[in-house]
């Protein structure tokens, strides 16, 4: 039997007076979901907290930390006979160091953009001459699906699909941003959809040994308000916890079967976080039994030296860390826009800059 109907704006009224209740000094939550970041801005959440409340986004974008030294591995791979990118429509503009898979594409390359890495299998079986490389980027909400599709790719003798590994894996960055102490960051709003593959308990070193709270959120405003309230609740009584708030989606223990063909296919790898730099741990690529589904083994081609990942003013690394709030950049709606991005904020729907440019910050 279904309860009674919320009404939201009753019980969202009801959560602002809770948040306002429990500031009592300067404090700073930041999220790493591209998905919270949007609905941050598109609820006007920030500005109707108090203003020593500081909400920042942190690294949840996938498209905005893959470095420029990737895009430009990929796109001279691009450039070798028989070869075909296949990618997510959101890495076509992100930058390298000289150019873009979308400018690639109107030089002739062949890059095509696939709703799934399944999509990009299909390709393959259809081309056989040809070397269909698939840009493996995202966090573990995505990786499951790409290994599955290695496991599949083998199993039917498709011998001409790899996959370029750009994948990131979320609680040790986390942990490295509160180690850098770069930013003030009191409390993580945890990303819903990443919990749905690791479960809650990944995040439980990061409670006890930085003594930082955690709550797992979901992303409608009336989620992220009580998810902002459990955080400051827990700052209150001085505890460091997980905490679910989505619990209709999440759970302590994860998804056993997609972490098991995480596990099967990949192996964990240092990684390199555009605006960040080098995090120990924090990358996933072909395991040796799968490496011939690797496309840096498949194709001859140098590995750039790590360009230049930001072009000089952009401050995505700041804001991304949450040392800076996008209106602090300098190009900031002047030299960056989303019809023209200087940096990756700007250019991934999910990026803190493009949220704020879209709906405002509020403050």
């Amino acid at each position: 039997m279904m309860g009674a109907p919320v009404d939201v704006r009753a019980k969202a009224e009801e959560l602002y007076a809770r948040i306002e209740g429990l500031v009592r000094g300067p404090v700073s939550l930041m999220e790493v979901c591209g998905t919270h970041t949007m609905a941050i801005s598109r609820f006007g959440i920030r500005a109707r907290v108090p203003a020593n409340l500081r909400l920042l986004s942190g690294p949840g974008c996938p498209v905005c930390v893959t470095p420029a030294s990737q895009i430009d591995h990929l796109i001279a791979m691009g450039r070798e006979p028989e070869v075909v990118i296949t990618t997510f429509g959101d890495m076509l503009r992100v930058p390298g160091s000289r150019s873009t898979l979308q400018r690639e594409r109107a030089r002739g390359r062949d890059v095509r953009v696939v709703y799934s890495p399944f999509d990009a299998l299909d390709f393959a079986r259809k081309e056989p001459n040809k070397l269909v490389v698939f840009m493996g980027v995202g966090f573990e909400t995505t990786s499951p699906t790409i290994a599955a599709t290695i496991v599949r790719a083998r199993e039917d003798g498709v011998g001409n699909f790899c996959v370029y590994p750009a994948f990131k894996v979320v609680p040790p960055a986390m942990d490295a941003l509160v180690a850098s102490e770069e930013a003030r960051i009191d409390g993580f709003i945890c990303p819903g959809h990443v919990t749905t593959i690791i479960g809650s308990r990944a995040y439980e070193p990061l409670a006890r040994d930085r003594h930082v709270p955690c709550v797992v959120t979901g992303f409608e405003a009336l989620d992220v308000l009580e998810g902002i309230a459990m955080l400051l609740e827990q700052l209150a009584s001085g505890r460091a916890e997980v905490e679910i708030q989505y619990r209709r989606a999440t759970c302590r223990e994860g998804n056993p079967i997609a972490q098991e063909m995480l596990e099967r296919v990949f192996r964990r790898c240092d990684a390199w976080w555009r605006g960040i730099g080098l995090i120990p741990g924090t990358g996933l690529e072909p395991s040796e039994e799968f490496s011939v589904f690797d496309a840096r083994e498949r194709i001859d081609v140098e590995e750039p030296d790590k360009a230049q990942d930001l072009p000089i003013g952009c401050g995505c690394g700041e804001v991304m860390k949450g040392v800076k709030l996008p209106p602090d950049c300098p190009v900031f709606g002047k030299g960056c826009t989303p019809s023209r991005p200087l940096g990756p904020c700007m250019v991934s729907t999910e990026g803190a800059c493009a949220a704020w440019y879209l709906y405002g910050g509020g403050r």
